[in-house]
């Protein structure tokens, strides 16, 4: 009886070569989108805050952004049983919206009431590092000590400039932009892992929805408390809301967190070094804040940094066997 042939393959068959993973450069440019969005956030902050209670605005804003996340999942199924986190990423969700959702808005929006935008890019400035130590110290990334060095030079180079623009001194307003930066920083590292699971759309969609129960009682408060201002604020008051609401809180993370999923968080947590010179020149047409040829030197520096930053190894370590129900990896 002769021999069978041997069927051809098929595309579908194990024979056909694995499609190539995606390039780290689609992560980085995904980040670069969700930090052109965000570089916004402290102008229209500003906007925002000179007519309406910072704490207010930090808070309604997530509302906002939680009724379109609830709107945009309801409509692509997403709510169902079976498509809703599971066990522990409840609680890293929740750590998650801390930081996001809760945590940098709440300080950075109070920090905006009492100094310009151009001050508060030391907060973007050192956010990069910060989320680099987060991801190292629970995550699976290790940062080679030549990241290290590209992201310690990067940061260093923007608080300088922070520095050489008079925002060396530490004012009250510091406090609440350090403390923007480290609850940012937790956010980013710990919603950039999360979205490798849940996806980028979901996890802040999810950070979002998690953080109503609080939230919502909080915000009604507060809107009665300040009904009248509320009432009377101006259309740019508002304009500023609805930025920080709809793009800050929601579009901004979808592009983000999609990045660090695809290129991960350390290293596409690099391009936050950009932010504060995008900052500056959205600060510049918004708010007339001014803008001269020194900034464009710092930013060139930096952008150099950034590209040997991306040619710096990030190695992955081994998955764990069980993530943690807080934060996966993180010593006890």
């Amino acid at each position: 009886m002769p021999a069978s042939r041997p069927a051809p393959p098929t595309p579908w068959s194990s024979t056909t070569p694995p499609a190539p993973a995606a390039p780290a450069s689609g992560g980085m440019l995904l980040g670069l989108v969700g930090v052109a969005i965000f570089s916004q956030t402290l102008p229209f902050t500003r906007m925002a805050v000179a007519e309406l209670d910072p704490v207010f605005v930090a808070l309604a804003r997530a509302v906002l952004a939680a009724l379109l996340a609830l709107a945009l999942m309801a409509w692509r199924g997403a709510l169902r049983a079976g498509r809703r986190p599971r066990g522990g990423q409840w609680a890293r969700l929740a750590v998650t919206a801390l930081g996001v959702v809760a945590g940098f808005p709440l300080f950075s929006s109070l920090a905006m009431r009492e100094v310009p935008a151009s001050h508060g890019a030391i907060v973007i400035g050192l956010l990069p590092l910060a989320t680099a130590v987060f991801a190292a110290w629970f995550g699976r990334e290790r940062p080679s000590p030549a990241f290290w060095l590209s992201a310690v030079a990067g940061s260093a180079l923007v608080v300088g400039f922070a520095v050489w623009q008079g925002a060396g001194g530490l004012q009250h307003a510091d406090w609440f932009l350090f403390g923007a930066v480290l609850l940012g920083a937790l956010g980013y590292a710990e919603g950039g892992k999360l979205s490798r699971e849940l996806g980028g759309l979901e996890t802040i969609s999810w950070a979002l929805v998690v953080s109503l129960p609080v939230l919502v009682p909080v915000v009604a408060w507060l809107t009665l408390r300040d009904l009248p201002a509320i009432v009377a604020a101006s259309p740019r008051a508002w304009g500023g809301m609805a930025y920080v609401s709809v793009f800050s809180m929601f579009v901004g993370f979808l592009f983000w967190y999609a990045g660090l999923a695809k290129g991960g968080v350390a290293r596409v947590g690099q391009i936050q070094l950009l932010q504060p010179f995008l900052t500056l020149a959205g600060g510049a047409l918004i708010l007339s804040e001014p803008l001269d040829a020194a900034t464009i030197a710092f930013a060139v520096a930096v952008i150099a940094i950034v590209a040997l930053g991306r040619r710096a190894a990030v190695q992955q370590s081994a998955p764990a066997p069980e993530p943690s129900p807080i934060l996966p990896g993180r010593i006890h």
